[in-house]
């Protein structure tokens, strides 16, 4: 019979997570007082700055629990949060997590969850120390407060792009969305688990060791990640920037995976590129004689793909695409929108 919250109500579940994370976590330098007390108590080191970011996850509106399980959940919960981080230059150090659960949740699927957080967390020596547990009548939810440090003088923002700098992005942008309709058109979402689109959506990656590479370099200018999608996050540097873009449509990367589908689906890719997505790649600017520096920078960290994409532009000129002909179109950032309808 499978046990679930009731059988052992709010303490003795916060027990079996208070377990968990002794056995499976990490623990992390400055932490004087971890989980057991009122708060946790932390001793920063100098020269660094503190990082703090949260997101929320609501199922049914940020995810659904028929297509994503327990663990790849945890994980997807936790890389939003580490990408946020990186997004600045910045590492992870500690989690706090906070549930609402309702009250016929498996004990196993929470106890998976955790596992998630940590296989994001382990990697960085970061740790969770503390959170909240709660009933909810309808939907569960996952709540993560995230801290960071960035070195002193490094922080990577979003107002700091210049009139000719290049536009990098890393990886392939829209891979998420398209496994996501894959996922909801099938009658047997299952059977396309190892789909590598499905995987993008299921399983995405951070980019904060690329990120935190690019910070310390002192090459890039302007950085954010995509969590709203290309085109949504690009309007967000270009507006507290005061700038504008040109972006080359020939030069965004599509996957082989994404051209397979469109030519499959006959939609144009490259509007999946721009459109809202669940991917969690960066976006920089830099001087374009910094370019291959960059390059240099990050794969001394990583193998991922960097594509330049475009060039930071006059802001009366706003963002446009311009198109295989020559001929330039304007495109208007849209992404993610909680309460859009």
């Amino acid at each position: 019979m499978t046990e679930i919250i009731s059988d052992i109500g709010e303490f003795g579940l916060i027990d079996r997570i208070h377990t968990l994370i002794r056995e499976e976590g990490i623990e992390t330098p400055g932490v004087t007082i971890g989980i057991g007390d009122d708060a946790a108590a932390i001793k920063h080191r100098e020269g660094y700055e503190l990082l703090v970011t949260c997101d929320c996850l609501v199922e049914g509106r940020h995810y659904l629990s028929d297509l994503l399980d327990p663990q790849a959940l945890g994980r997807r919960a936790m890389t939003v949060n580490i990408s946020d981080i990186g997004a600045m230059g910045g590492l992870p150090l500690y989690a706090l997590v906070s549930l609402g659960l309702k009250a016929d949740t498996p004990i196993a699927d929470v106890e998976s969850m955790y596992r998630g957080f940590l296989m994001e967390l382990n990697p960085f020596k970061a740790s969770i120390i503390g959170g909240n547990v709660t009933k909810t009548e309808s939907v569960n939810f996952i709540d993560i407060t995230l801290v960071g440090e960035a070195e002193q003088g490094k922080l990577m923002l979003r107002s700091s792009a210049e009139v000719g700098d290049a536009i990098l992005v890393t990886g392939y942008p829209g891979q998420a969305v398209a496994g996501l309709q894959l996922l909801q058109r099938s009658d047997r979402p299952q059977d396309h688990k190892d789909h590598p689109l499905v995987q993008a959506y299921n399983t995405p990656k951070h980019r904060a060791r690329e990120g935190h590479a690019v910070a310390l370099s002192g090459h890039a200018k302007a950085m954010i990640d995509t969590s709203d999608g290309l085109l949504a996050d690009l309007g967000h540097i270009c507006e507290e920037s005061g700038v504008g873009a040109e972006l080359i449509k020939e030069q965004l990367p599509l996957s082989e995976a994404l051209r397979q589908e469109a030519g499959q689906r006959e939609f144009d890719p490259y509007d999946v590129v721009m459109s809202d997505s669940d991917d969690y790649e960066l976006i920089f600017t830099c001087s374009p004689e910094n370019v291959p520096d960059i390059r240099s920078v990050i794969a001394s960290v990583s193998d991922v793909l960097i594509s330049e994409i475009g060039r930071i532009t006059q802001a009366a000129e706003k963002i446009q695409l311009i198109l295989p002909d020559g001929n330039k179109r304007l495109v208007t950032p849209s992404g993610w929108d909680h309460f859009k309808t």
